[in-house]
């Protein structure tokens, strides 16, 4: 190897080396000249009893030493200022770590050395908080897609999981309420859908013009952001004021790359801290995922829903086969829903009660006409086939899943208090109030309407047959019954 190659080996080595080896190394070469100096008076002194310096020699040992201590200087300057640009160095890449607060306490000390302690000092401390903010956001990711991934295995409806959506975040974030807005199809206008953490009745249905909102940046950027709720609490509605705080995070629901609503999270009052990066990519990821959600959950409603109407209209061609019993499932639907209504029941009984009517006797699509349709009475073998319907509609609605809360009734509108139904031979409490409304519902039609093997009866001959069942149907729904029939007069 050349010497040429030898001398750039060793700058690079020397380049690399730390700055203690590099400072010993420079020490020893500025060394050399004073401590020949040195040697040479000791030589003197030694063999010639004195140190003898002519002017000429003094000038020499004196630009020596001059020269030693330039090179020294140089040498030791030439590492303090590697230290100080490093120290600069550190203070610009801190203004992107720390606060400017913590910069500028920093840039006042004078000494490079403390400057360059303190910022790794602060540094190794915002490191450590970072760390643990991970930790956090991690154990809340994980908790949010704990609670998300339970509650779609366990979702009965879309409502269910929008709520556990809302409330998962909501407490994940230390938030007050948070709100699901969808958007018209005209984009107009968002309507509430769903809330966590305030008190609203559902029944009131709330709009929001979208022009002119702080919310319309939103879903023009299609990205999350942190906005203020003042313009919507100054709006003329008392649920507002609830549901929005000043300082809000807002995340549209992006399906398809289209904005199809707005998820909400309200800081609690007076809370003016600012929501995170973090913060924001995980509403918005959890806003997509719901978006898909409820798209999917919009096609399976317009399956079942197709599904549904099938199924009636499968129940109402089995109703149209037998002369005697055409309209039956329409009629039983007005007397059960006329009941539920007697009785107070809510909304989404009465709808219960109103499905199942209509598919009630649907299973009798797998019994032979020539039993549906026979004019005299059953025989006992025929009788076994005809108590098997309930069985066979059930099994038709079951794998539907929004339909099976209707299964209960459609099994057993044919049960009897005393046990002596069918298909179960259920007893007293074991038949639910629904099905027992069905039942007297269908039973009142069926004796009320011509029958190939008798005439029909009179709404009061009907009321009086089943008040004389009094140990296999519930009487105080037969009573419900006639009060109904009377007040709408159709008692003749």
């Amino acid at each position: 190897m050349g010497k040429k190659n030898k001398k750039v080996l060793f700058l690079a080595s020397f380049e690399d080396a730390s700055i203690l080896r590099k400072f010993t190394i420079l020490f020893l070469i500025t060394s050399i000249i004073p401590m020949s100096l040195l040697y040479y008076f000791y030589y003197q002194n030694n063999h010639f009893g004195h140190i003898a310096l002519t002017p000429q020699n003094y000038t020499y040992a004196m630009l020596l030493m001059g020269l030693g201590v330039f090179m020294g200087f140089i040498a030791i300057r030439s590492l303090l200022v590697k230290v100080i640009d490093i120290s600069r160095q550190n203070s610009k890449a801190l203004e992107n770590l720390l606060s400017p607060e913590t910069v500028r306490e920093l840039n006042q000390q004078e000494n490079e050395i403390v400057v360059l302690s303190r910022s790794f000092s602060a540094v190794t401390q915002r490191l450590e908080e970072n760390v643990r903010s991970l930790e956090v956001a991690k154990k809340t990711l994980h908790a949010v897609m704990f609670k998300v991934s339970h509650g779609i295995s366990n979702m009965g409806n879309i409502d269910a999981f929008l709520e556990l959506i809302l409330e998962t975040l909501t407490n994940a974030l230390n938030g007050k309420s948070g709100t699901l807005l969808l958007l018209n199809e005209a984009g107009t206008e968002l309507s509430l859908a769903a809330v966590y953490g305030a008190d609203y009745d559902p029944q009131k249905k709330l709009q929001l013009k979208l022009a002119g909102s702080p919310l319309s940046r939103v879903v023009t950027e299609k990205r999350p952001s942190s906005v203020s709720g003042i313009f919507l609490q100054t709006q003329d509605n008392p649920l507002l004021k609830e549901l929005f705080t000043e300082n809000l995070l807002c995340a549209p629901l992006i399906y398809h790359e289209r904005v199809s609503g707005l998820m909400i999270i309200s800081r609690p009052d007076g809370d003016q801290r600012n929501f995170s990066e973090e913060d924001l990519n995980l509403v918005f990821n959890l806003a997509s995922q719901t978006a898909v959600a409820i798209e999917n959950s919009k096609l399976n409603h317009d399956i079942e829903k197709t599904y549904f109407e099938t199924i009636s209209a499968l129940a109402l061609a089995v109703d149209a086969k037998d002369q005697y019993s055409r309209g039956h499932l329409d009629r039983v639907m007005n007397h059960a829903v006329m009941i539920g209504k007697a009785l107070g029941l809510d909304d989404e009984d009465l709808e219960t009660l109103r499905d199942a009517a209509r598919l009630h006797d649907v299973g009798k699509i797998g019994i032979p006409d020539e039993i549906l349709k026979k004019e005299s009475s059953l025989s006992d073998e025929e009788w076994v086939i005809m108590r098997r319907h309930p069985e066979i509609g059930e099994s038709i609605i079951k794998p539907v899943r929004s339909l099976q809360h209707l299964c209960d009734l459609i099994r057993h509108h044919h049960e009897k208090l005393d046990g002596s139904g069918y298909p179960d031979r259920l007893k007293g409490e074991e038949i639910s109030p629904l099905v027992r409304i069905l039942t007297v519902a269908d039973m009142y039609d069926a004796l009320t309407t011509e029958r190939p093997y008798r005439s029909k009866k009179s709404p009061q001959e009907a009321i009086k047959i089943l008040r004389s069942m009094k140990d296999q149907i519930d009487q105080d729904i037969v009573n419900t019954l006639w009060d109904s029939l009377e007040t709408q007069e159709e008692v003749i």
